[in-house]
């Protein structure tokens, strides 16, 4: 059965992707690729974290209902939408905000050409190579979608403290191996994680006492945790970087620190104990080209998943209301 489902999602990903080209913008919007890099690049350098945003962005509007900028939407009187998902409050501002600029200024050089799905695939992609990542080939003709409910979100998404088994059996449903999983959590090596999603690890673990931490964390680490996020409960909005080392450089560090017990989430940390997923955090913490290149595979991979085409879309003239509401 599994096997079967396998065969069929790969089939329609195949049937997708064949409508989709690198070329797709080469008439009707030239210069789609120059125009969403300018606006991204000055995003980026004014405000640093956009580059780690946009690509948490990317992969929580692509694991929920595929590709198709649903996560882009407003809610309003008739709609909760998938950005007011509990799990998707902390997804930073600054990435909405690089994607509405990007489209604004398309919108002015072809208008109602490019959907904020492939803007979306595009900046991710550009601000992963920024960040010192790799550049991989985005094939293009994505439609937006004509839905978005906050209801679908928490199913498809993955907490920090989710059990490895449930992760990989999330990923297998929709068609992800474990090695892509595992390229795929290496997205962690920029951006920050808010002091809730681990404070179960550094304050009272195992209900021990106050300063009782996860004892597969490098101690120096969890102390200099617990002083970061004395005050988390006062100040939700305390964070720390995912990778101390390197936050804001997109390298294989991230997988040297799991080996270090400096992995900040439990999930993180799992991946480096799992005897399914250890060996390829040691593969990619020794050699940086095997994780760049199963990473560029896999973002490839995922930026083709649920994709949206013909009639099953639109491109909408904003991206946060579906046309048939935003006038």
């Amino acid at each position: 059965m599994l096997f079967f489902l396998f065969l069929l999602l790969l089939s329609a990903a195949s049937s997708v992707s064949a409508k989709l080209s690198l070329d797709y913008y080469n008439a009707s919007c030239p210069r789609v690729h120059q125009i969403i890099s300018d606006i991204i690049t000055t995003k980026q350098i004014n405000s640093p974290t956009t580059g780690a945003g946009v690509l948490r962005l990317f992969f929580h509007d692509c694991f929920v209902s595929g590709c198709d900028a649903s996560v882009l939407i407003s809610t309003n009187n008739f709609n909760v939408a998938e950005r007011d998902a509990d799990i998707n409050h902390s997804l930073p501002g600054d990435a909405f905000d690089a994607i509405v600029r990007a489209k604004a200024s398309l919108e002015l050089q072809c208008p109602g050409i490019v959907s904020c799905a492939d803007i979306l695939a595009i900046a991710t992609r550009d601000l992963v190579s920024m960040l010192g990542g790799p550049f991989y080939p985005i094939r293009l003709g994505r439609k937006d979608s004509f839905t978005s409910s906050a209801a679908y979100v928490e199913s498809n998404l993955a907490r920090a403290n989710t059990s490895i088994d449930k992760i990989i059996g999330l990923f297998a449903a929709k068609g992800f191996t474990v090695r892509d999983f595992v390229a795929l959590s290496g997205a962690h090596t920029v951006g920050f994680s808010h002091c809730s999603e681990y404070a179960d690890r550094i304050f009272h673990f195992n209900n021990g006492g106050p300063f009782a931490f996860d004892p597969t964390m490098n101690p120096r680490f969890a102390q200099a945790l617990q002083k970061a996020c004395a005050n988390y409960l006062r100040d939700p909005t305390i964070a720390t970087f995912n990778d101390i080392m390197t936050p804001g450089k997109f390298d294989n560090l991230y997988y040297q620190n799991l080996l270090k017990g400096l992995g900040l989430l439990a999930t993180d940390q799992k991946i480096a104990a799992d005897p399914r997923t250890a060996p390829l955090v040691k593969l990619y913490a020794e050699n940086q080209t095997a994780f760049f290149e199963d990473f560029a595979h896999s973002m490839q991979k995922l930026s083709i998943y649920g994709v949206k085409t013909g009639r099953y879309g639109e491109v909408r003239r904003r991206c946060d209301a579906f046309n048939n509401l935003s006038g």
